[in-house]
């Protein structure tokens, strides 16, 4: 197998359901919007941390299940069922997809991942992202994307109202597009906020001959 993005390693994604939702046909009212990014900004800068069950779903309807944990800012962890062989990390700095198929890793920086967005709480939203809207009061979509760098990518965010979470939002997922226009598509339940998370949940383990864990 052989890496390209680690947010298309696996494969080459599709919209689905959870990304439809962001795109509603419609003009958000500028009032509106920034009342929509005030909310998600408060959301993520009241979440230190989150635990979650994760769905992948590929275009032919594969599903990948796993684990993922999150600490702000920049850590992130997917933990994939016992029969991939990924991990993809984020260790505050850099994201990192370990392959231990094919004993391979590659790493980029966090900020130049579509995930950049939502493991940064001080990123100023205002100057990346809009509000795509949903057609639902009780569903808030956010588009990021650094339109100075494109290569970036765009990760579109989709949150429900809940009066239990942080901010009194709950991500519900997300949709990723990488500069090659592949997508993928999470979707999260069972999410627990601002739990306690170690350090050591961003550790791996090298697998290339010669190298240690990080």
């Amino acid at each position: 197998m052989t890496l390209t993005n680690p947010l298309t390693r696996i494969a080459a994604w599709t919209m689905t359901p959870l990304a439809a939702v962001s795109l509603a046909i419609g003009v958000p009212a500028i009032a509106q919007s920034s009342t929509t990014l005030a909310s998600v900004q408060s959301h993520l800068k009241l979440t230190t941390s989150m635990t979650a069950d994760f769905v992948q779903t590929d275009r032919n309807g594969q599903r990948l299940n796993g684990k993922l944990t999150l600490k702000r800012p920049g850590k992130i962890r997917f933990q994939y069922q016992k029969d991939v062989p990924l991990l993809i990390v984020g260790d505050g700095s850099s994201l990192t997809v370990i392959d231990y198929e094919v004993r391979q890793v590659q790493r980029w920086p966090v900020k130049n991942s579509p995930l950049g967005a939502l493991l940064d709480p001080d990123r100023d939203l205002t100057k990346y992202a809009k509000v795509v809207p949903t057609g639902s009061n009780d569903v808030l979509s956010v588009e990021v994307k650094d339109k100075k760098r494109p290569e970036y990518g765009t990760i579109t965010m989709v949150f429900v109202r809940d009066g239990s979470a942080p901010g009194g939002l709950r991500l519900r997922g997300w949709v990723a597009l990488d500069s090659q226009n592949n997508r993928t598509r999470i979707d999260l339940s069972n999410q627990k906020f601002n739990v306690a998370v170690a350090d050591s949940a961003f550790r791996w383990t090298d697998p290339r001959p010669n190298k240690r864990g990080r």
